[in-house]
């Protein structure tokens, strides 16, 4: 461990490879995305309750837990879960490489909710940024549409997973403000697990009829992308300028693309790599703008 907090940039890399497989591994799963969903939750769920429950400090903050702080992380649980079903459901619409960098669009989003809702300001040259993102959204668009409509029912399932997400970030800003990220994220994916399975449920979706495709992609989701992904990029916080973590997690796209590429000879076609690169370019400019605030 020692070794490796001389070199964070280990974790960093880890964290880039593990959220770019998530797309890669939904694509193996047999089930409907809301299952496979479903099961990336209950088993992040089932790896964090140890980690909750044997701290005394984390379980006497969870139970000390005001109403306001609980309602506001269940909501938030609430809309992570319509993220993740938008967005596996996307992948068997649109190419990964499409996919993925306009779910990358979520902190654009964020930045939008954060100046309508929170009474934020936005600069000129964020603004700037945010049509430059737009742009390269339309333009990727474009490029699918010519696909027969298929890839671009995809793309506008990712926008709103992006959406989503973000509307998730914008509330765990406030609940954050006073609760610690360990027990917020547990009652958020307890929340999103919840949520999940009472989906499957209600499309009449039985967990179990799907083989064994579904609970190992979830298990694997829930290892690689939430535990060695999301939850890396956390722990890089202590030793890397927040910028530079959201800088690198827009490696995601560009990553998933040359897997899928290798995997399932998904190749974008030009459009797609320039409006991938003027919506990941527009995001990572806004994000230094916001680091010099």
């Amino acid at each position: 461990m020692k070794y490796i907090e001389k070199h964070p940039m280990i974790m960093i890399v880890v964290g880039i490879l593990g959220i770019s497989l998530s797309a890669i591994f939904v694509r193996y799963s047999t089930a409907p995305s809301a299952v496979t969903a479903a099961f990336r939750l209950l088993w992040t769920v089932i790896f964090l309750s140890p980690v909750v429950f044997g701290k005394k400090e984390v379980r006497r903050e969870l139970f000390a837990l005001d109403k306001k702080s609980v309602v506001l992380s269940a909501v938030s649980g609430v809309f992570l879960a319509i993220h993740f079903v938008l967005w596996f459901e996307s992948l068997k619409h649109t190419t990964v490489a499409s996919s993925t960098t306009i779910v990358c669009t979520e902190v654009i989003w964020v930045a939008l909710g954060f100046c309508v809702c929170m009474k934020g300001k936005i600069k000129g040259k964020a603004i700037l940024a945010i049509a430059i993102t737009f742009a390269g959204s339309i333009v990727i668009a474009c490029a699918d549409s010519a696909t027969g409509g298929v890839h671009l029912f995809g793309d506008m399932l990712a926008l709103l997973a992006a959406v989503a997400v973000a509307v998730y970030t914008l509330i765990g800003r406030v609940v954050r403000e006073k609760v610690s990220t360990t027990v917020y994220t547990y009652v958020v994916y307890s929340a999103c697990a919840f949520v999940l399975v009472l989906t499957c449920l209600v499309q009449g979706y039985a967990l179990f009829d799907y083989g064994i495709s579904a609970i190992v992609v979830g298990a694997l989701l829930a290892v690689f992308s939430t535990i060695l992904g999301h939850s890396i990029f956390s722990w890089c916080l202590k030793y890397f300028s927040p910028a530079f973590v959201s800088a690198s997690k827009l490696c995601e796209p560009i990553v998933a693309a040359v897997f899928a590429a290798f995997l399932f000879g998904e190749v974008p076609a030009i459009p797609v790599f320039v409006g991938g690169a003027m919506i990941l370019g527009g995001t990572l400019y806004y994000s230094r703008i916001e680091a010099n605030k």
